[in-house]
């Protein structure tokens, strides 16, 4: 039987041939022995691909027992173990989803290219990221000998466009909502920006009157954001609890059920387009249109940041001022060409950074 590659040196470096397409490719060894137990392998592979297989699969078994017995799902639940809680029960929430039924029960070493590409076409964004990062953990693990998809040839995430709520529409809902703790639930999400279950998770102890402060830990990162309490945000928290949780009902209550009332009545007042996070981007862009610092409000949503400076003291926490405040200011120095941070910090007595320092002891 003719042999569909043949073996070749140039250059000392050892090549084979497909005789069929004229294709040439590096065996990349320099041994003569080497490069015909490669020649010969691959000439078996396709003399009987099917034994070949099972070969590999010998070989594979060598290396690693349990390698021919893995499935996905083994991975997901591998993948559900890392990181805070929030984000396991996120990533768990995401592995019931239905696109992945086509992946859960097959075999690592058994998966092919289709196999990966028909989950990414059932799927959307997050079945993508998901799924990349399930393929990810694999190999670092050594569960997959080689990767299924090459990195370039992932599709392309089309996210959809996320925007904040306007001013209008969470006055709309505001007006609508009958039920006194979400309407006030909702007004705190406006003014703050936390997170959902941040927001709903806030105790009365966490508000220093004293110093007017208000900090929460956010869930997600572990980050603290501390924000100081402006006019607006004095006139909301008055009217909640004094002591305990401020929401007492949405506090037992979780991200799904939140979520779930927030969009019925989004969709009886025709808004769409927003969710409960989009507080969180409504807050940031106000802070960008009235020219809030950056750092500021990286710690005012309680992201990670670098907001350090030479005045700080090393144990020190920055306090974000009320945002209001830059609102309030920016409305005054419209058509000045007085810069709207100078203009707040002479708003503020005794704050010449903008910055109230609190020392952690």
């Amino acid at each position: 039987m003719k042999e569909r590659f043949y073996l070749f040196k140039r250059h000392g470096i050892y090549y084979v041939e497909d005789v069929t397409t004229g294709s040439q490719h590096s065996l990349k060894t320099k041994d003569g022995t080497e490069a015909r137990r490669l020649w010969h392998a691959k000439n078996e592979a396709v003399r009987c691909p099917t034994l070949n297989v099972a070969m590999a699969k010998v070989y594979l078994s060598a290396l690693d027992p349990k390698m021919l017995e893995r499935t996905w799902q083994d991975v997901m639940n591998e993948f559900c173990t890392r990181g805070k809680q929030q984000t396991q029960e996120d990533r768990r929430r995401v592995a019931k989803r239905r696109p992945q039924n086509l992946l859960r029960n097959l075999k690592l070493v058994e998966t092919t290219a289709d196999d990966v590409m028909g989950v990414l076409k059932a799927g959307g964004a997050m079945t993508n990221a998901f799924v990349r990062c399930l393929h990810n953990l694999a190999l670092g693990l050594g569960w997959l000998p080689w990767p299924i998809l090459p990195s370039k040839l992932w599709p392309v995430v089309e996210t959809k466009k996320k925007r904040g709520i306007t001013w209008e529409e969470h006055q709309r809902i505001i007006v609508a909502e009958k039920n006194v703790e979400r309407r006030l639930y909702y007004e705190l999400l406006w003014e703050t920006g936390a997170a959902q279950t941040d927001a709903a998770q806030i105790c009365a102890e966490q508000i220093d009157w004293q110093r007017r402060i208000l900090s929460y830990q956010r869930q997600k990162t572990g980050e603290w954001a501390h924000l100081q309490i402006g006019r607006p945000l004095e006139d909301l928290l008055r009217q909640l609890p004094s002591t305990g949780v401020l929401f007492v009902k949405i506090a037992k209550t979780n991200n799904s059920a939140r979520s779930a009332e927030f969009r019925r009545r989004c969709r009886l007042l025709k808004l769409n387009g927003i969710s409960l996070h989009s507080y969180r981007y409504a807050w940031a862009e106000r802070a960008r249109a009235c020219g809030y610092p950056e750092r500021w409000a990286q710690n005012a949503l309680g992201h990670s940041s670098r907001a350090v400076h030479q005045a700080y003291a090393k144990a020190g926490v920055a306090i974000c001022p009320p945002l209001d405040d830059y609102e309030r200011m920016a409305k005054k120095v419209q058509g000045t060409l007085m810069p709207v941070e100078e203009a707040a910090n002479r708003a503020i007595p005794g704050e010449s950074s903008g910055l109230l320092l609190q020392a952690t002891n």
